[in-house]
């Protein structure tokens, strides 16, 4: 007949056990993320072994898909690299440190800003406000520009 468990035992267990599902629970997972159509590109390594630790207060998280990265918990904002790069638009671009952003308001309070005239495509989505693509102005620059932004008054003939 087999021995009871000493008391110290049992106790030990069942006090780690608690520990141990509160330790798990803390532990974000991987974001599920889609990879983009050309997220193999080269240039898309370059720019995603530059990606901050932080952005914009938040945390780096690791994803499951090729050329993305995360950031907080719960996500605050999301980045594709090897997007098909948009082609003239009405939305809004604006300058933000030397690198030109469209950014899409269809989803609000969701914003999409894609880094316009870049090859490949470069996408970050954020809840609000510019401070994240601020920070990833930098790493866009990585990518080769093709286009600028322009605005009404620069396709005029004033002279």
């Amino acid at each position: 007949m087999p021995r009871p468990a000493p008391i110290a035992s049992v106790l030990s267990s069942l006090l780690a056990a608690p520990a141990l599902v509160l330790g798990l629970a803390g532990c974000a997972g991987e974001v599920p993320m889609t990879p983009a159509e050309n997220a193999n590109d080269p240039a898309c390594a370059d720019v995603i072994v530059r990606l901050p630790q932080t952005l914009a207060g938040l945390e780096k998280r690791t994803t499951n898909a090729q050329s993305t990265g995360a950031w907080g918990d719960p996500v605050g904002v999301q980045l594709i690299c090897g997007e098909t790069p948009s082609g003239p638009t009405t939305d809004d671009c604006v300058s933000v440190n030397d690198v030109d952003w469209i950014i899409d308001r269809s989803q609000a309070p969701l914003y999409r800003f894609e880094a316009y005239g870049r090859t490949p495509g470069l996408a970050a989505e954020r809840a609000s406000g510019t401070d994240a693509v601020a920070s990833l102005g930098s790493i866009a620059k990585v990518l080769p520009q093709e286009r600028a932004c322009t605005s009404l008054i620069d396709t005029l003939d004033l002279d």
